[in-house]
């Protein structure tokens, strides 16, 4: 017998958060406190739904038995953040748009301040 669901389940989410504290309700019900440790919200606007993903402390001897979308999620530093990043980079691309950049000013690290600046507005999103 294959029990497993054609499409993920959405559910309604509120999350009302300060520093240091979140209250967070799924479907009306309200998790218990101090049991999510973080959470994430992921949007592409296209892709329709969001994607909220919450972090749980487990008390010991807690099991689950069913059904269930396993996601397993790889945290990444933010040096291999960057470095992928970087590495999808096309030098010639950067290369010519650093230098026709309007602000570009000359003199002494004009070149890397220009390349610098350009990849912080594309890892902003501002365009490749």
């Amino acid at each position: 017998m294959n029990e497993q669901p054609a499409e993920p389940q959405a559910h309604g989410v509120r999350i009302t958060a300060q520093p240091g504290h979140a209250t967070i309700t799924i479907g009306g019900t309200p998790l218990p406190l101090n049991i999510v440790t973080g959470y994430a919200v992921q949007h592409d606007i296209a892709g329709g739904l969001p994607l909220v993903v919450l972090h749980t402390r487990q008390p010991d001897g807690v099991a689950f038995e069913g059904l269930a979308r396993v996601a397993v999620g790889v945290s990444q530093t933010p040096g291999e953040l960057v470095a992928a990043f970087l590495a999808e980079v096309d030098p010639e691309i950067l290369d010519q748009q650093a230098l026709n950049r309007a602000d570009y000013g000359g003199g002494p690290g004009a070149t890397a301040r220009a390349m610098l600046q350009t990849l912080t507005e594309w890892a902003k999103g501002g365009g490749r």
